[in-house]
């Protein structure tokens, strides 16, 4: 299953994906968990892939101490949208995943900006045209070990606002290192939502936090219009919402 959002913009080359399986059962569980590691091998052999990561996921709207063994994430980078899309239905690594998972959807992206470095080097090649419509939004920061404490009390308070926010379509944290290299993502229904949320409450207040505390030893800020995405998460695209408005 798969379908596309009209954004009215232009066909740009790069296209990002960021695809998730849930698994059930212990057996599973402890499958796919072996599979962060050996998995690597295939995934960086996929033909056409790019700047790619294999992540955990947590519990809650964003970064979160609790991990959540039933999801696994991977994020990996095209040349353009067709041969995503290919790859992601067709390639072995990813039907090895899609076969042992309970559900798997994945979401196709084009980058609109992106600031910062992620393992030195900056993976997205961002279009200078911003189109309408559905945006996502992708923040990636190496915590230093020094604050690790101060971080995370502060945490949990951005994570419980993007789950109230009534505008946030998709919502979750995923991750490399638990507790030290952590991963946010979520989608908007337009750029106005997402910019909205980013400069008030605790969000806001973090990121002066950030600025001024030198907290992380790398990060990385992305935002991305929404291409389109297969399959199903919840029993559902995460999507049909925006679709429909």
């Amino acid at each position: 299953m798969s379908r596309q959002v009209d954004t009215k913009g232009p066909n740009v080359s790069q296209t990002v994906t960021l695809s998730f399986f849930r698994f059930t059962g212990f057996s599973t569980r402890a499958w796919a968990l072996m599979m962060m590691g050996l998995a690597r091998g295939p995934l960086g052999k996929t033909p056409d892939i790019g700047f790619w990561k294999l992540c955990g996921s947590g519990t809650g709207h964003g970064f979160n101490l609790t991990l959540n063994p039933s999801v696994i994430a991977i994020l990996a980078v095209w040349p353009d949208a067709e041969t995503a899309r290919n790859r992601v239905e067709s390639a072995p690594i990813f039907n090895t995943f899609r076969n042992r998972a309970k559900e798997s959807w994945s979401v196709l992206l084009t980058p609109t900006s992106v600031r910062g470095a992620w393992d030195g080097s900056t993976p997205f090649a961002a279009t200078t045209n911003q189109s309408a419509g559905p945006m996502a939004a992708l923040t990636r920061a190496a915590i230093r070990r020094k604050i690790i404490p101060r971080f995370w009390r502060q945490v949990p308070d951005i994570s419980a606002n993007i789950g109230a926010d009534p505008n946030v379509t998709f919502k979750i944290g995923i991750g490399e290192v638990p507790m030290l290299d952590q991963v946010t993502f979520s989608i908007w229904p337009d750029k106005s939502a997402m910019d909205a949320f980013a400069r008030t409450g605790p969000h806001g207040a973090a990121i002066k936090a950030v600025r001024e505390g030198d907290w992380f030893a790398e990060e990385l800020f992305a935002r991305f219009t929404v291409h389109s995405d297969i399959g199903t998460w919840g029993g559902t695209s995460p999507l049909a919402g925006l679709e429909a408005a």
